[in-house]
């Protein structure tokens, strides 16, 4: 589809889109920061992976940490803890901050770079779909796809400021995976695929379904059609390359090891194994779809017999946490829950514009269903979109993703929808179908709908508590006075509070939510769900100096639910055992913290 609104306008669209598509992030960016102001001055890095990624930018660009060791050592001291991520999303971070240090100092510095990083991957995003759209689409059909990446609450999260943590670049190396789906040059396409490809596992493997239906579909575009084998290798010596110098450049020490979460020997093997069955399969002269397809069958089924085969322990979920850890750590995970778990006004939120972009893939695949080269590509992007939104059913996590691969879809149903519109006689039916053609396909119909027949009242009293107690806890204000007591030293504190505390004082603590470390995480679980004798013994056994609880923290309402009379719920009720002494906070302290009577 090739056609739209021949307008001067458009034809200026057409010929400057690049430079409009910078316009178009920087006036995104501006908007970011003047709305996240007051978060940028705060520091509220409001994740425990973003506490930690600048932790791990510090150690390694203020302190000299060796670049292949990422370990965090202010948490679970001397050892500290093993994290799984690549030092990737740390090069802009640290970048940033040595440009800003250079006119302002070292805070300052800092949090103008954990503003700014996140919009990095952003720029990246937006050019790979507004081409998306000018490759499937029209040429003047890329500001529809630009609009609708701000109309994805979830996938746009990922790119605001202080949110550094790696997903908003995964997510941007996703658009380029889907950006190299959809070009109509063979050797291009594959080779943007297997770059964005390798570029998001040497990052982090949270996207690997995504990568794997990736590779799949252009294996059936080639199943389709033997001319598409330039795409199918380009696509393996790309992805297998990227991967190799991903690995030698960015794999830590603790990757070189066989871990199943990261890539490590275990993937760089599939991701070889991968390329250079891509390769031979395109060398191939077959002539029939069915011997393809066979081939392919054939070479899917070697792959798959290579990682059974050789990696069992990677079998199943690549998180390989102890069965305790899942019950009363991973599967409360809010993100690891089904969409559903989190209410309709949640669901509709995130749900409806995967639902509207899947509409989108199959008027497409219906409106080109006779040109043989675009109904394809409409296809194999379309698949991994009605993965991605499937996924929603097991996962929240996949919210971003499924937004994200949602904006050709809708871009596409928007576009059919303006076009038409723009084809009447009367400007106000014009003006109005563009108007609510936008609507439609960008889900604020739905959305505002809901929002106004849905009135679920004000949140409990319980509920309200626990809103209270996750937002005042982090805040530096309310950590400072903590951060000043003296001497420093190692504390018992939650799970998620360890990556904020080390973040803003310089005391440690034991644990962070990093799967690898389900030692530390049970050992401070054990502690608050156990009696005060338990907790004594791990707390002399890790040598820990302070307890420290914020209550009505959402941690530690499964404290409380698991273990009624335990070691938290008697702190929590002021029943506080000898060997602890109170260290005196200000009264408007959301925290209690007491000091080891040694």
């Amino acid at each position: 589809m090739n056609s739209g609104p021949g307008t001067n306008i458009a034809e200026l669209f057409q010929r400057h889109w690049k430079p409009l598509v910078l316009l178009f992030w920087l006036g995104t960016a501006i908007w970011f920061v003047w709305d996240r102001w007051n978060g940028i001055q705060g520091f509220g890095l409001g994740d425990t992976d973003d506490n930690l990624r600048i932790m791990q930018v510090r150690d390694w660009f203020l302190y000299g940490q060796d670049w292949y060791d990422l370990r965090q050592y202010h948490l679970s001291p001397p050892e500290g803890l093993n994290i799984h991520w690549s030092r990737i999303p740390d090069l802009p971070i640290a970048a940033l901050w040595w440009f800003f240090m250079l006119f302002m100092d070292g805070p300052a510095a800092e949090r103008w770079a954990v503003a700014i990083a996140p919009m990095i991957p952003l720029i990246i995003l937006m050019f790979a779909m507004a081409l998306t759209a000018r490759r499937l689409l029209s040429p003047f059909a890329f500001w529809l796809a630009l609009a609708l990446i701000l109309c994805g609450g979830s996938s746009l999260a990922q790119f605001a400021p202080t949110r550094i943590d790696h997903h908003g670049w995964q997510l941007a190396m996703l658009g380029v995976a889907v950006c190299g789906l959809a070009d109509p040059r063979k050797g291009r396409g594959g080779l943007t695929l297997g770059i964005a490809s390798g570029l998001s596992m040497s990052i982090g493997l949270e996207m690997l379904l995504y990568i794997v239906m990736a590779g799949m579909a252009v294996a059936l575009l080639w199943v389709k059609d033997a001319a598409q084998g330039r795409r199918l290798a380009a696509y393996g010596l790309s992805f297998a390359a990227t991967a190799s110098l991903g690995y030698l450049v960015f794999g830590s020490y603790d990757n070189a090891q066989p871990m199943c979460d990261a890539l490590s020997p275990v993937w760089l093997s599939v991701v070889l194994a991968a390329g250079a069955i891509a390769v031979a399969l395109a060398w191939l002269r077959l002539s029939s779809p069915w011997l393809r397809l066979g081939a392919a069958m054939l070479g899917g089924l070697l792959l798959a017999g290579m990682y059974a085969g050789l990696w069992p322990d990677c079998l199943g979920r690549l998180e390989r946490v102890p069965e305790e850890l899942d019950r009363f750590w991973l599967s409360n995970v809010r993100e690891a829950m089904p969409v559903w778990r989190h209410g309709m006004g949640t669901t509709i939120a995130i749900g409806t514009i995967p639902l509207i972009g899947l509409i989108g893939y199959v008027v497409m695949i219906v409106r080109t269903r006779r040109d043989a080269d675009m109904w394809p590509r409409w296809a194999a992007i379309g698949l991994i979109a009605l993965i991605a939104t499937a996924l929603l059913a097991w996962q929240t996590r996949a919210a971003a993703a499924s937004q994200l691969l949602a904006v050709p879809g809708c871009a596409a149903l928007g576009w059919v929808l303006i076009t038409w519109f723009q084809n009447q006689r009367l400007m106000l039916v014009r003006v109005f179908g563009v108007v609510v053609s936008f609507m439609l396909v960008s889900g604020a119909i739905v959305t505002e709908a809901w929002g106004w027949w849905d009135d679920e009242g004000p949140p409990s009293e319980a509920q309200q508590a626990i809103n209270n107690a996750n937002w005042r806890c982090p805040q530096p204000g309310f950590l400072h006075p903590v951060a000043m007591v003296e001497p420093k030293g190692h504390i018992l504190t939650f799970v998620d509070m360890g990556p904020r505390l080390v973040t803003l004082t310089e005391h440690t603590a034991i644990a962070g939510p990093y799967h690898r470390n389900a030692q530390a995480i049970l050992d401070v679980m054990r502690a608050f769900r156990g009696t005060p004798e338990d907790a004594k013994a791990m707390i002399d056994r890790r040598g820990v100096d302070y307890v420290l609880i914020c209550p009505n923290m959402s941690e530690s309402t499964i404290y409380r639910s698991e273990a009624k009379d335990g070691f938290y719920a008697q702190l929590s009720e002021n029943k506080v055992p000898e060997w602890l002494e109170t260290v005196p906070l200000p009264e408007n302290s959301p925290f209690r913290m007491w000091r080891v009577k040694r």
